[in-house]
């Protein structure tokens, strides 16, 4: 019990640390996707919540291996950082890819928004997997 209570105060600062990250990193994805996905998602639309999803599932696994391996919190706010921005850029290529993507997800065809939400996933394992140290 004595360790527990001697380790809560690095799980409370990495915990909240990370929630603030996953936060910030929602709402700069939810600014930089031509869509409105909280609107869309709130009637229904499907591909919004798979992308959506995909996004933040690609983000948060990269950012857990960071709390793993990560040496100290600054060290995880750094990959964390890293990951947002790999994020990013996976939204940029699909939507290079897939001009249509923007009408596709606003029209809820499931295909973009599993076909973003999917590269969006594959590329956060990857992501996690290459962040040793």
């Amino acid at each position: 019990m004595v360790d527990l209570l001697e380790t809560l105060p690095n799980f409370l600062a990495y915990f909240v640390t990370a929630l603030a990250l996953f936060g910030l990193f929602a709402s700069l994805y939810l600014r930089l996707t031509p869509y409105a996905e909280l609107p869309l998602i709130r009637t229904g639309n499907t591909a919004a919540a798979v992308a959506l999803l995909g996004a933040l599932l690609g983000f948060v696994l990269p950012l857990a291996s960071s709390i793993a391996h990560s040496t100290s919190l600054l060290d995880m706010l750094v990959w964390g950082g890293i990951a947002m921005l790999v994020q990013a850029l996976v939204f940029l290529a699909v939507a290079w890819l897939l001009p249509e993507l923007k009408e596709g997800i606003a029209a809820d065809r499931l295909a973009h928004g599993l076909f973003l939400g999917g590269c969006a996933l594959c590329i956060g394992i990857l992501n996690a997997a290459c962040m040793v140290y």
